[in-house]
C-alpha cells in the first residue's frame, strides 16, 4: 500500500506503469495544494514521484525536516505528534536535552504486535536520518525531526526516499549491502505482515500458515519480491550465485519502485504494528473477506499471504471479498457439479493443487457458461502460488482466454485457460481429477511455463472463488446445478453408479 504524499489514500497494488511520467506542472499543484487531482485514472493512488522512467534516480531533493512534516495533513500530524510524545516521555538526565525516545521504549510500544528484530530494523532506520534525508552518524536515540521524516519518508515518500530508509535498516554504515541482506530484510518483512495481522485480528479469515507439508508461503513470496530486483550490470536475483552481489540506494530505489508490495508492506506494518494513522489504511483492498458458509469447516489450499499476492493483481473491484463457489473438500469429485456451481457466478479464482504439491490456477474475469466456443477477456490471467509465486497475464497472441465445455462427442469436455485443443495452459478434464498444463517453452495465451510439477497431472484438491460483488440473479443460479438442467446427465451419472453428493442436502430450485 504505497501511500500518496498529500493525502495517505491507500494506493492500488497493480504494478505502476514506468512510462507515466508526472509533469512539474502536476509536482508544484501537489505540493501546493496538497491533492493530486491531476492524476491520471489509471495513476490513481500510486506515488506520483515515483512515476518516473526507469533510470530517472536521484533527481528529487528529499525535503528538509519542515517539508517533510508538511506532508501530513494537520490532523495526521497531530497523530504523528501524539505517538511521538508517548515515545519519549521516559526521563532523561538532563532537562535541557532535546526531546527523542530509545529501541527500548520503541518496543515497549510495539509490544508483541511486531517481531523484535522488525522493530530493531526501522529503530535503525530511523536513528540515522536526519531531516535532509541524508545519512547521518550513529546516534543512540531518536529525535522528533528524525522520527517525522521517517514516517514521511516511508508513508508518503517517494522510491528514492523509502530506499534510503531501508538502506538504513539493513545497513549499519548507509553504504551498499549484499543481495543476501536484501533478501534477509525481504523475509523479515514478509514475516512481520503475517505476525501483526493475525496480531491484531486482521486475517479476515484466512488462516496465517499454508497447510502441513507446505512450503513457507514467507520464503516464497520473499523470493518472489526479491527476483524483481535489478542487480549492477543487469542481473536478477533468481539465486544463490547472485547473493553476494552489491546493492547501492540506486539498485533499492528502482526495486522499491517495481516490486510495489515492498512499500505497501512497510506501511502496513508502521499502520498496524505502531497504530498510526490507521483511518489512512484500507485493509479490505489488501486482504479481501473470506466469505464460506459457516456452517461447513473449510480449509483452503491457501494461506493470507498467497491471497495478498493474487488479489493485488486482480482489478481494484475485485478486490473487496472472496466468496467459495466449489470445492472438492466440500463438494466432491464431480465435474457435473463443478459446472453447476461457477455458471453465470460472476468473475473467479480457479485454483487447483496437483498430487505433487504445487498450487496454481487461474482467473477467470467474466462468468463462466457451457459453450463449445472460449470466451473471456484479455484481463484474465494464469497464476502460480506454490513452489513459486508468479502472476502470467495476456500476450495478445490469441483470445483463447476462458473455455468450458461438456457434452460435446467431437471437440474437448472440460475446463482450459489458454493456448489451445488438447495443449491448454491449464486443463482441467470432464473425467475430474485429471488435468493438463502445457508449455514448450511457454502458454501462447499467457506466456506462462509449466504450472504443475508433471506436464499430465492428477489432483484431489480444487476451488473456485467468486471475487468481487455477486453478479445480477445469481441468487437463482447458483444454486441449480447441472444435473437439475441437464436430466440426460443425470441419467449418465447415476447408470455410472456414482451417487449426487447434494441429495438430500438441499431443495431443487424452481424454474427462474
Amino acid at each position: 500500500m504505497t501511500f500518496t504524499p498529500a493525502t495517505g489514500t491507500e494506493s492500488c497494488l497493480s504494478a505502476p506503469s514506468p512510462g507515466n511520467g508526472v509533469g512539474p506542472l502536476q509536482r508544484k499543484i501537489w505540493t501546493a495544494t496538497g491533492k493530486a487531482d491531476s492524476v491520471d485514472s489509471e495513476e490513481e493512488g500510486q506515488d506520483l514521484e515515483s512515476h518516473r522512467p526507469q533510470g530517472q534516480m536521484g533527481n528529487n531533493k528529499s525535503c528538509p525536516g519542515q517539508e517533510c512534516s508538511s506532508r501530513f495533513l494537520p490532523a495526521e500530524q497531530a497523530e504523528v505528534n501524539r505517538l511521538f510524545d508517548a515515545l519519549s516521555s521516559e526521563k532523561l538526565g538532563s532537562s535541557a536535552s532535546p526531546r527523542s525516545f530509545s529501541l527500548q521504549a520503541l518496543k515497549g510500544h510495539v509490544g508483541d504486535a511486531l517481531p523484535p528484530e522488525m522493530v530493531t530494523r526501522l529503530f535503525e532506520g530511523m536513528r540515522r536520518v536526519d531531516g535532509s534525508g541524508k545519512a547521518k552518524g550513529p546516534s543512540e536515540r531518536v529525535s522528533q525531526e528524525q522520527f517525522t521524516a521517517s514516517m514521511s519518508h516511508l508513508l508518503k515518500g517517494t522510491a528514492e526516499e523509502k530506499s534510503l530508509v531501508i538502506l538504513n535498516m539493513i545497513s549499519a554504515s548507509g553504504g551498499p549491502v549484499k543481495a543476501r541482506d536484501v533478501h534477509k530484510f525481504t523475509e523479515d518483512l514478509v514475516g512481520s505482515v503475517v505476525h501483526v495481522l493475525s496480531y491484531r485480528r486482521q486475517l479476515r479469515g484466512w488462516s496465517q500458515k499454508p497447510p502441513p507439508g507446505s512450503p513457507s508461503r514467507v520464503q516464497v513470496l520473499a523470493a518472489q519480491l526479491c527476483s524483481e530486483m535489478r542487480l549492477q550490470g543487469g542481473g536478477k536475483l533468481l539465486g544463490p550465485q547472485w547473493l553476494d552481489r552489491d546493492c547501492d540506494q540506486a539498485v533499492l530505489e528502482d526495486w522499491v519502485f517495481r516490486a510495489h508490495h515492498v512499500a505497501t508492506f512497510l506501511s502496513l506494518v508502521i499502520h498496524q504494528g505502531f497504530l498510526l494513522l490507521r483511518s489512512s489504511l484500507k485493509l479490505a483492498t489488501l486482504v479481501p473477506e473470506r466469505q464460506v458458509d459457516p456452517q461447513r469447516e473449510f480449509a483452503s489450499v491457501l494461506d493470507v499471504l498467497s491471497v495478498i499476492y493474487v488479489n493485488s493483481h486482480l482489478p481494484q473491484e475485485r478486490r473487496l471479498s472472496w466468496r467459495l463457489l466449489f470445492a472438492t473438500e466440500l463438494h466432491g469429485n464431480s465435474f457435473a457439479q463443478l459446472c453447476g456451481r461457477i455458471a453465470h457466478g460472476g468473475p473467479c479464482l480457479v485454483l487447483l493443487e496437483d498430487s505433487d504439491g504445487h498450487v496454481f490456477g487461474g482467473f477467470a474475469s467474466c462468468s463462466w457458461e457451457v459453450k463449445p466456443q472460449f470466451q473471456g477477456d484479455d484481463r484474465c490471467f494464469l497464476f502460480s502460488v506454490s513452489p513459486r509465486m508468479a502472476v502470467y497475464t495476456c500476450t495478445g497472441y490469441n483470445d483463447h482466454y476462458m473455455y468450458l465445455n461438456q457434452g460435446q462427442q467431437t471437440i474437448p469436455n472440460g475446463l482450459g485457460m489458454g493456448g489451445q485443443h488438447g495443449y491448454f495452459g491449464l486443463w482441467i478434464d470432464v473425467d475430474f481429477g485429471k488435468g493438463h498444463s502445457k508449455a514448450k517453452p511457454t502458454c501462447t495465451t499467457y506466456g506462462s511455463p509449466q504450472l504443475s510439477a508433471q506436464e499430465d497431472f492428477q489432483f484431489q484438491k480444487m476451488e473456485v472463488w467468486a471475487v468481487g460483488e455477486a453478479p445480477k440473479a445469481e441468487s437463482v443460479r447458483k444454486t441449480r446445478s447441472i444435473l437439475d438442467i441437464d436430466p440426460e446427465a443425470r441419467a449418465l451419472l447415476e447408470a455410472s453408479g456414482r451417487g449426487r453428493h447434494s441429495e438430500g442436502l438441499r431443495e431443487v430450485p424452481d424454474e427462474p
